[in-house]
């Protein structure tokens, strides 16, 4: 999600409550509620389908592949999402962005009913630009609704927050539990854009609720900008769909726009004149690091760990391995305010971890998380399974080393940045998770390959690579821990 100034006129100052806060929220809520749905939906089938769909003439190698497929896809996803600032800071004002993106997003999900591999690609092209046109647009209203100063802008991200959540819950359980695995992992996506669409239809019907937020920048022809944007769109379509089917590419893309944002933030940081800003500089970048190894391994979610409860992991009749992708939202809504609590309390006791050792027990949460699955594979397989419950444990332990991490991360990179930077900066932060997803799809291909160890798909392939990942996630943690003093030196007094 990226943040930035808007040009359009200025917000007005009264808005309809519901609730305790502005009627646009709830709005918001609703349809933010519909486009999770539609990408948590696909999300929970990407990976199994394009292995059945597409690959499954490669035998073992099937899950591999699809793998990088599915890397290349939820990598690209984050990328866009600075393009989709600017469009709609400078051209189109928030609410066409995300009518123009929904629309581009559920043409690409009915597109992806294509049994044609290049017509699938498609889609899922449409989605990647689509989505940059959305998701940051409609969260960057919520905060405009706001004065400056609100004290009801936290919980009303709060709010918005759940709305995200309560969609990633449902959306497996219907896309992929119960409508792909009866009917057929296609009519999943064809769900998913279903739900795309009604998003977009309660967007439209009640946008009055907005009292004129996010509308177009003044002076801007509407119609003219609106064709421009099109075409642009059109005209990104065709490389997002060459990076998605030769990651390798992508890959070297993603390493030079991380190495040159590195290289620009110490550059401001020289030039800004202030040694303190210079450092700061420094301990984000090195924060973006922390932030790269813990998606890699947390977003093995969708394709290692989605493969393995498919085929190891011992379930009722009743569950589908779909299933498990609503573990995490459900651990979110459940342990996200016990976490909003305990931060403040442990703050008046004197024992509130600093941010750097935060994000170190954010890796060490992900790393013990798959040393569940490496002992359940040990001592406790029966037929070649593992129980349910375990790869449960792993999606809790994993889920508190999330809120040990990503929300911390967000506030953190906007307070160490320079004001006239800070959307440069959040770009940054979700660049990172990028190449996090890059490295996540690369990561699970070598595990569905057998981890170099063992037979493709093979169990003893996953032990090999989930016990790598339980030591990376371990030492790089470690090492979080130990520089934790140098690195908040570097902060000079932000928490």
């Amino acid at each position: 999600m990226t943040t930035s100034v808007s040009d359009a006129a200025p917000m007005p100052k009264e808005h309809k409550d519901f609730m305790g806060h502005p009627k646009g929220l709830w709005m918001l809520f609703s349809a933010e509620f519909w486009e999770r749905f539609s990408y948590y939906g696909m999300r929970a089938i990407l990976a199994p389908y394009v292995a059945l769909q597409f690959f499954s003439h490669l035998g073992n190698q099937a899950d591999a592949e699809a793998s990088l497929t599915y890397g290349g896809y939820t990598s690209m996803v984050y990328m866009t999402g600075i393009l989709g600032g600017y469009v709609a800071d400078k051209m189109l004002g928030y609410q066409r962005s995300i009518m123009l993106g929904g629309s581009l997003m559920a043409a690409g999900l009915f597109m992806s009913l294509s049994p044609d591999l290049t017509m699938f690609l498609m889609g899922l092209a449409l989605l990647v630009v689509g989505n940059g046109l959305f998701k940051p647009n409609i969260s960057t209203m919520v905060g405009k609704l706001y004065d400056d100063g609100d004290p009801r802008r936290d919980s009303g991200f709060t709010i918005f927050y759940m709305g995200i959540n309560a969609g990633a819950l449902i959306a497996p359980i219907i896309c992929g539990t119960w409508i792909g695995a009866v009917y057929g992992y296609k009519w999943g996506f064809f769900t998913a854009g279903i739900g795309m669409v009604l998003g977009l239809m309660v967007f439209q019907l009640l946008k009055s609720w907005l009292d004129g937020v996010g509308k177009a920048p003044e002076g801007v022809d509407g119609k003219k900008s609106f064709i421009q944007v099109l075409i642009g769109a059109a005209v990104l379509v065709a490389p997002v769909f060459i990076l998605l089917s030769r990651s390798h590419i992508l890959g070297i893309i993603l390493s030079v726009m991380m190495l040159a944002l590195a290289g620009y933030f110490v550059y401001s940081g020289i030039r800004s004149g202030s040694k303190e800003q210079l450092h700061r500089y420094i301990a984000m970048l090195i924060l973006f690091v922390a932030n790269m190894f813990f998606w890699a391994l947390f977003e093995q979610a969708g394709s290692s760990l989605n493969f393995f409860a498919r085929d190891y992991v011992s379930m009722p009749e009743w569950m589908d391995f779909t299933l498990f992708q609503s573990a995490n939202p459900i651990f979110i809504i459940i342990l996200a305010p016990i976490f909003a609590y305990m931060w403040p309390r442990l703050d008046k006791w004197n024992m509130n971890p600093s941010t750097p050792r935060k994000f170190a027990f954010g890796l060490l949460g992900v790393g013990l998380g798959f040393y569940i699955l490496v002992f359940a594979i040990q001592f406790m397989l029966v037929d070649g399974k593992v129980p349910w419950q375990m790869l449960a444990l792993c999606y809790l332990i994993h889920t508190m080393g999330e809120l040990c991490l990503s929300p911390i991360g967000l506030s953190m990179v906007t307070k160490l940045a320079l004001p006239k930077e800070t959307g440069l900066a959040m770009g940054g932060w979700f660049l990172s998770i990028a190449t996090a997803n890059y490295m996540a799809g690369r990561i699970a291909a070598i595990a569905a390959g057998g981890g170099g160890q063992a037979e493709a798909g093979s169990i003893e392939g996953y032990a090999a690579v989930f016990d790598q990942l339980f030591w990376g996630g371990l030492i790089v943690a470690i090492f979080f821990f130990v520089v934790a003093p140098f690195v908040n030196k570097l902060m000079h007094g932000v928490k």
